[in-house]
């Protein structure tokens, strides 16, 4: 887990317009809270005109998982979720760059005490989250609050990648690659607590068909896994964006009892079951815009077509 280092070719002209919108980033970043919410509600309504595949995936989701509501009622949930991701851009540049005395004005965290009784048995835990639009602020505000190492896919822009880790680990203790299993194991053991989030599509290699939402979704396997052998406990946490503009509301949930249990399969549905009720809570602010159901068990249709994303 070293450290990101600075690279002489991050100065190389092919970065140049990425610095430029850093930089720009980071300036607005200054702006008062309630400025840049109003501001990230623009540019969510802004992307809903021009991110069209990105609009239609999420459309599609929302379709297939709540197939109840009426196409107005989607269509709302659709554009507010826009608006909520539009702050994305700006929640990630107040958790990479505000001093922490700022930062911990935006929120309050409920449950610590689930985390500190582990480290007190000295048990290893993995701090299980989904991909909410305000996953980066859930992060940072919890790790204010408590020592936590974080699990993360690198990016293919090696200038972008720099800085996100730079970023992250101005909070966490440190950053593991995903497919570092042998150090997310040995962190586990040693007591350590990793922030973890397993409800994305990973492929068919990793995973099983269980049910979210009631479609079979492509589960990582990969939760049980590192609980059984970590001897580690999974517990979630979720973060919330208040409605009156005061902040966030972060709560770490109870660990999940009797986990892992007698099968892949039966954790997996656990875990989905887990995720599909905290997202019920606040569908507005997930990340539909990801391709939640793009592999399908074998012989079955795609979900996805070209018109659709």
């Amino acid at each position: 887990m070293d450290r990101p280092r600075f690279r002489a070719y991050f100065l190389h002209p092919r970065f140049w317009l990425l610095w430029s919108g850093l930089g720009l980033l980071w300036l607005i970043s200054l702006l008062p809270y309630r400025l840049l919410k109003r501001l990230g509600r623009w540019l969510g309504g802004l992307m809903y005109h021009l991110a069209r595949s990105r609009r239609q995936i999420a459309a599609r989701n929302l379709e297939l998982c709540f197939p109840e509501l009426s196409a107005a009622e989607r269509l709302r949930l659709l554009r507010e979720n826009f608006a909520s991701t539009g702050m994305t851009f700006f929640e990630m540049a107040i958790s990479w760059w505000w001093p922490p005395a700022r930062l911990r004005q935006l929120g309050s965290v409920e449950g610590l005490e689930h985390l500190q009784q582990a480290r007190a048995e000295g048990q290893g835990v993995i701090l299980m989250a989904l991909h909410f639009t305000t996953l980066e602020m859930g992060g940072a505000l919890l790790a204010l609050q408590h020592e936590m190492y974080g699990m993360y896919r690198a990016h293919k822009n090696p200038l972008f990648d720099f800085i996100q880790r730079r970023g992250r680990e101005q909070r966490l203790l440190g950053a593991i690659e995903r497919d570092d299993v042998r150090g997310m194991l040995k962190l586990l053991r040693a007591g350590g607590v990793v922030w973890y989030a397993p409800d994305q599509d990973y492929g068919a290699q990793r995973s099983i068909f269980v049910p979210l939402f009631g479609v079979p979704a492509a589960t990582v396997t990969a939760t049980s896994k590192f609980a059984r052998l970590g001897r580690a406990r999974v517990i979630p946490f979720t973060q919330t964006r208040l409605a009156d503009g005061s902040g966030y509301k972060v709560v770490v949930h109870p660990p999940l009892a009797d986990f892992p249990g007698d099968s892949e399969e039966a954790d997996g549905l656990r875990i989905n079951q887990w995720i599909e009720a905290a997202i019920r809570q606040q569908p507005e602010q997930y990340l539909w815009a990801h391709r939640r159901f793009k592999t399908r068990p074998p012989g079955e249709a795609k979900l996805y077509d070209k018109r659709r994303g």
